[in-house]
């Protein structure tokens, strides 16, 4: 199998408290529509979210012009913000730049041609042959799956070693006049930063003797995907002129409900297990609702998702490096006994859900 080698997640500096944001963004956000102001602090309130850090300081939102200032941004801060994730997971790791073998990149709040790894080759010394995959376009469920999909890859390279970076910077997303209840929700709920996880096949691993009982790192045992019928319009982008108009339909919770249970009872019994074998969940904090579903879904104890909730109420919803940073608060805490299984899972765009089997 293949191996988490290092977790490590970074967030740009400006943090605002929750109450501070709405302020700020309410007159952007409503546009002529000011007295729909009690409606956008009673959904940021109830999203949950206590602080969020931004990748331009507040002040800045109002001077962005259109997509072409907002995309630049993208590229400037969310260059820093890889440059930090990936230097520091290596870091952790014990591996160097030139150590890396493949580099999997994926956003959906920005593009970029050449592609953010691309740019990160002569800033920390990757490889000129080293393989390259940018991603776009699996949003939030995109850290559980590049973390399968690299583990794919690692089965048949097990003698390597691979990064999966996610840099998202939601806020330079925002729309201006944009009163649709998906942008009032989304306003309040997603935030910026990046996360950078190495994996190791598993000659490698052994070689670094990295072994999970001693290191409480994991190995990743197997995953599956799922898309959902007739679900393109639930989550996702409306592209155009003016940059990515959020599409965010009220019945995702409803879709988890009906859904994830059978997926994850499914996945599970393909390997003789069941939910009660699954000591430690990493769950994407997809939002209140999406949290509540889940717990309801799967049956799960109050505690079982406190994790994610933390992240989510320190940070909000970090699109696809949120479920990464829930795993690296997971590894710093020491929750997962030696041994013991857990359960990576997220949910995106398509609609679709990625789950991942990790062990101990």
């Amino acid at each position: 199998m293949s191996r988490i080698a290092a977790v490590r997640g970074v967030l740009p500096p400006h943090r605002h408290p929750q109450a501070e944001i709405t302020a700020t963004i309410g007159d952007l956000v409503l546009g002529a529509e000011a007295h729909r102001r009690p409606v956008l602090e009673r959904l940021h309130t109830s999203a949950r979210v206590h602080h969020r850090h931004l990748a331009l300081p507040l002040a800045a939102y109002a001077g962005l012009d259109g997509f072409t200032a907002a995309n630049d941004a993208f590229i400037d801060v969310g260059l820093a913000l890889a440059q930090r994730a990936v230097t520091g997971a290596l870091a952790d790791a014990g591996l160097g730049a030139a150590d890396v073998d493949l580099v999997m990149t994926t956003s959906v709040t920005g593009v970029a041609a050449p592609s953010l790894e691309a740019r990160l080759v002569p800033l920390v010394g990757l490889r000129p042959d080293v393989k390259r995959i940018p991603i776009f376009g699996l949003g939030c469920v995109a850290g559980a799956a590049g973390v399968a999909r690299i583990h794919d890859y690692l089965l048949g390279h097990p003698d390597e070693v691979a990064v999966l970076l996610s840099v998202e910077l939601c806020s330079l997303t925002l729309q201006r006049s944009d009163t649709s209840m998906a942008n009032l929700v989304a306003s309040g709920l997603f935030g910026d930063g990046a996360a950078a996880v190495v994996l190791v096949g598993a000659r490698r691993a052994a070689a670094l003797e990295l072994d999970a009982l001693d290191s409480g790192l994991p190995e990743v045992l197997d995953s599956r995907s799922r898309l959902y019928p007739d679900t393109e319009r639930v989550m996702g982008w409306d592209v155009g002129t003016g940059g990515f108009r959020i599409v965010l339909d009220a019945t995702v919770p409803d879709l988890v409900e009906k859904y994830l249970r059978d997926d994850v009872d499914g996945f599970l019994a393909s390997r003789s297990l069941t939910l009660a074998d699954i000591g430690t969940f990493v769950a994407h904090p997809g939002g209140p609702k999406v949290l509540q579903a889940m717990t309801r879904a799967m049956d799960l104890p109050a505690d079982a998702l406190s994790v994610t909730w933390d992240c989510l109420a320190e940070a909000g919803n970090l699109s696809s490096a949120s479920v990464l940073h829930v795993l690296e608060r997971t590894l710093s805490t020491g929750r997962a006994a030696p041994g013991s299984l857990g359960l990576m899972l997220a949910m995106g765009p398509g609609f679709c859900a990625e789950l991942v089997l990790l062990r101990w």
